[in-house]
């Protein structure tokens, strides 16, 4: 199951200098470097070993590999990712990585840090260029199919390279054969090519939009209009020419028209940098928050808006966009929402998931939207398809104002951790609208054993009492079983088993105010109203009258109670309550109910009498209580 996160408050984007260690002692580069030269051996990695467990998962290695000796950013956090040196070989030479020069091996080891990182270099397999750029770079990735790019393509290259944003470009294959064949215009397909500029240039009297490449060759350049040696640059001014660092060398870098690039190039991937990876000189910074939080089956797993039972039982953002683009009327913002340890979690099964999400115009409000906000609202945005990537990223303008961002999977009940990135022209303000915990409790009444006069049922509830207990009219646990259930199980609206002794313990634990262990008749009365209520409740939400409520709508059944809770606790009370089927019996409600009322009565009685003596806040209480 993903990771619970107990705080989804959104956070700066980390720095490299606070990466966390991954090493199993917990000890980071410096301290293991350290601590081999003390004993004058070489690292050898025991998180990582030197064997088939590291090369693969699923298959025993076709040849057998000997490791020898030559001579990172993960999911919004900077990881510090410490290796040997020692490298699976085969004859002689290396296996995987390799650079041209046989005694370079900086390719190699990077890439071995790269497999630890994921758990084993098979997990590698099958990834994209965006990926590694992103992990390398804890950048943002966006990818566009050239020919039905936006009109505005040209402002978002341009805008993307002041920002110093890593630009890749690259032509289709339609077969393996094609890979790497070159075009009679110069070009490779299948090949992985940089943008390093776009700039207009004065000719013949007109401005003509360029844009610059470069093949990472070296050499086998474009030979169309605007090429190193082409007819156009001699109508172009030496200042000019300069000032583009136009020169006619075959270094694999080359101009062409803008135009001409989007019919000759498919796909261009840009990777935007986060502030920290930026120097501080740079101009144009990216503003950029970050949520992470889980998808949890029967509480925040929903599914898409073709599930709208559950859909809005999803994770919501909402985000304030308050500041226009530089002179324009709309804010351009990027929302990428990635999927966590889905390559690391292979060996165990684990696919990547259709991912995607929504955004909606908020209507006002913090609380967490309901389903009939999403039944009867059509979205104002959403990425582009559900899709088994890692990170389903999209680029958006829209109006300033407010809005509620919902990330998903494709189906409901799918579990995993995933983190939300918001890169933005202009500061956007967000939060987690499932954050905040509140109680709205009514004061606890007073018992009063002096009633004027009693209503048909308490009399009724007086003669059981009096049979059960005797005189003294307190019941124990075990009584107040009996009394409950042959009282509940005459009511033909609610269709239950029966309610179970441990209710019945944490039922006379909440009401009991002698502290005897027992209930008297007086505390027993104040009880059967609270339950009343709580029964009307279940019932609201019992929709096919079979005695067990969705889970899911757990949410809206204990803020009908006067609870919200956010994510975490949620998630917690679901495992705890909920059967396979995500179904909750009325006895687990009830139970649910009476924990919740007892850990927030405790909370405010502690937090008042001794401000000193309690240091966590309600949620984090309510979740101590639950767990004892």
């Amino acid at each position: 199951m993903p990771y619970l996160l107990r705080d989804s408050k959104p956070r700066p984007p980390p720095l490299p200098r606070e990466a966390r260690a991954t090493h199993s002692s917990g000890k980071a580069y410096k301290e293991l470097k350290q601590e081999c030269l003390r004993r004058g051996s070489l690292f050898e990695d025991p998180d990582f070993p030197a064997s088939d467990a590291s090369l693969f998962f699923s298959e025993k290695p076709p040849v057998p590999f000997i490791w020898k000796r030559p001579g990172f950013w993960q999911h919004n956090e900077w990881l510090d990712v410490v290796i040997d040196d020692r490298l699976p070989t085969f004859k002689g030479r290396l296996v995987f990585l390799h650079s041209a020069e046989h005694n370079e091996f900086w390719s190699a080891l990077l890439e071995k840090a790269y497999a630890k990182l994921n758990g084993s270099y098979e997990a590698l397999k099958g990834g994209s260029t965006i990926e590694a750029m992103e992990d390398f770079t804890g950048g943002v990735g966006e990818m566009y199919e050239v020919k039905t790019a936006p009109d505005n393509f040209y402002e978002i290259l341009e805008k993307a390279l002041k920002r110093c944003s890593m630009v890749g470009c690259s032509i289709d294959t339609s077969s393996a054969a094609e890979s790497e064949a070159k075009t009679p215009f110069g070009l490779i397909k299948g090949h992985a090519y940089s943008v390093t500029g776009i700039d207009e240039v004065s000719y013949r009297g007109q401005k003509v939009r360029l844009i610059r490449i470069r093949n990472p060759w070296g050499q086998v350049e474009w030979n169309g209009p605007w090429s190193d040696n082409s007819l156009e640059w001699r109508l172009v001014s030496p200042s000019e020419q300069k000032r583009l660092s136009q020169t006619a060398l075959d270094d694999g870098e080359f101009w062409m028209k803008f135009e001409d690039f989007k019919v000759h190039f498919d796909k261009v991937e840009i990777c935007n940098l986060t502030p920290d990876a930026l120097e501080d000189s740079t101009a144009h910074k990216w503003e950029v928050t970050i949520h992470e939080g889980s998808w949890v089956r029967g509480s925040t797993a929903g599914g898409c808006r073709n599930f709208i039972d559950t859909f809005w039982t999803n994770p919501q953002i909402k985000m304030h966009l308050t500041e226009t683009d530089d002179g324009q009327d709309d804010c351009t913002f990027i929302a990428a929402l990635m999927q966590k340890d889905r390559r690391k979690l292979r060996k165990f099964g684990a696919e990547m998931l259709s991912i995607g999400y929504s955004i909606y115009e908020s209507p006002g409000g913090d609380g967490h939207l309901n389903k009939d906000f999403f039944r009867y609202h059509a979205s104002k945005a959403r990425s582009k398809t559900y899709i088994n990537l890692r990170e389903v990223s999209n680029r958006f303008k829209l109006p300033p104002g407010d809005y509620i961002l919902v990330p998903t999977t494709f189906e409901p009940h799918q579990e995993a951790d995933f983190c939300l990135r918001i890169f933005s022209e202009k500061k956007a303000i967000t939060e987690d609208l499932d954050e905040n915990v509140a109680i709205d409790l009514p004061e606890p009444p007073n018992p009063s054993p002096q009633a004027t006069e009693e209503t048909e049922e308490e009399k009724q509830f007086r003669a059981l009492f009096e049979k059960i207990s005797g005189e003294d009219m307190e019941v124990s646990a075990e009584e107040l079983e009996y009394v409950l259930n042959a009282v509940l199980k005459n009511k033909k609206d609610i269709k239950f088993k029966k309610l179970s002794l441990i209710s019945c313990r944490n039922i006379i634990s909440l009401m009991d105010t002698s502290g005897n262990g027992t209930l008297e008749f007086s505390e027993f009365k104040v009880f059967w109203e609270k339950l009343k209520k709580w029964i009307n409740i279940f019932l609201l939400f019992d929709s096919d009258k079979s005695g067990s409520m969705s889970s899911y709508e757990l949410r809206s059944a204990l803020k009908a109670a006067g609870y919200q809770l956010n994510n975490y606790l949620l998630q917690l009370i679901v495992l705890r309550y909920s059967d396979e089927q995500f179904q909750i019996e009325f006895d687990d409600f009830l139970n649910c109910l009476i924990r919740l009322e007892n850990a927030s009565r405790v909370f405010q009685a502690l937090s008042v009498k001794n401000k000193e003596f309690i240091n966590l806040n309600i949620g984090e209480f309510i979740n101590l209580a639950m767990n004892i």
